[in-house]
């Protein structure tokens, strides 16, 4: 844990939702955040940081020391244009093109704190999560490797992999060749996941943990497009929205069943009016700069809950 955590006896864990372009709002709520706990890189204030697709490439930004306002420049420039790339083979190279200029070949012993990245595995049906820290494996201690073997840039494209809108991505792991993809489809809400390792892997005590939650706001569908094939694609992105907004509802619901103990602030707020209409293939700058203020708002209803459980 980091000094300040551990001086006294508490465990911080933050988690980031999966949600494409809407990540803008998390980045909202993370710029407060940052701010409030003195403006220092998250990775210095968080001993856990976990994140899911639009939230693991936040996720391992903060772990590798990296302030909000330079993870947001970054998806200012660049989350409108891959979004609005057509067809899935080439958004998929545009978001690997991305990544390699990103990251390099950076590998998970360059991260400052303890991270997940959740993706899935498409043919074992499994959840697949890279973490740097043997202490925070669940059993094949003395095998553990760092990410699995892999760069920082292949763990993330694989937790952003939002099949059929990303192809699905082949890494190559000390074991053998994997097929991923978005981790959105086993957990994209990662609080779950986080609380475990924590708990079972890191032996921190449930009532020693401190969570923030935070999604990426609930939003009305757009409207339906004109052309037949708009119509498809429509449909397609619905269908995924909706099978990750009911995970990361399960999720939610999970976590507060399960670990009612557990000092948690989730910020996920929800907008009804047809001007916030949006999904996770938005390309509309101006509507991704609102969900960022949004999310800056979300953080002042729960500044005063924040506040008092990070002091």
């Amino acid at each position: 844990m980091h000094p300040e955590s551990s001086a006294a006896g508490k465990c911080r864990v933050l988690t980031l939702d999966g949600g494409g372009a809407k990540g803008f709002y998390s980045l909202g709520v993370l710029k407060k955040l940052e701010a409030q706990l003195g403006g220092e890189p998250l990775a210095s204030k968080f001993d856990l940081i976990f994140g899911t697709s639009t939230g693991a490439i936040i996720a391992s930004l903060l772990a590798l020391g990296k302030s909000v306002n330079e993870i947001h420049a970054l998806y200012s420039e660049h989350v409108p244009k891959i979004m609005g790339v057509h067809f899935a083979g080439p958004r998929t190279k545009a978001l690997e093109a991305l990544a390699k200029e990103v990251y390099g070949d950076l590998r998970f012993d360059a991260v400052k704190t303890g991270i997940g990245i959740v993706a899935a595995r498409w043919r074992e049906e499994r959840p697949m999560i890279f973490k740097a820290n043997v202490a925070q494996a669940h059993g094949m201690q003395a095998t553990f490797k760092p990410g699995f073997g892999c760069t920082i840039a292949e763990a993330v494209v694989a937790s952003c992999s939002a099949y059929p809108f990303f192809r699905r991505k082949l890494i190559q792991t000390e074991d053998g060749e994997v097929e991923v993809l978005d981790g959105g489809y086993c957990a994209n809400n990662p609080t779950l996941y986080a609380i475990a390792d924590a708990v079972m892997a890191l032996k921190v005590d449930r009532t020693q943990l401190r969570v923030v939650s935070i999604g990426v706001g609930n939003y009305p569908e757009p409207p339906r497009y004109a052309h037949k094939w708009l119509i498809f694609r429509f449909f397609l992105v619905r269908l995924l929205q909706k099978t990750l907004d009911i995970n990361t509802h399960s999720m939610e619901t999970l976590a507060s069943l399960l670990f009612k103990d557990v000092p948690m602030v989730r910020i996920n707020d929800t907008y009804a009016t047809p001007d916030m209409a949006t999904d996770l293939m938005e390309t509309n700058m101006k509507k991704l700069g609102i969900l960022f203020q949004r999310g800056g708002e979300s953080f002042a209803k729960h500044e005063a809950e924040l506040i008092e459980l990070l002091s």
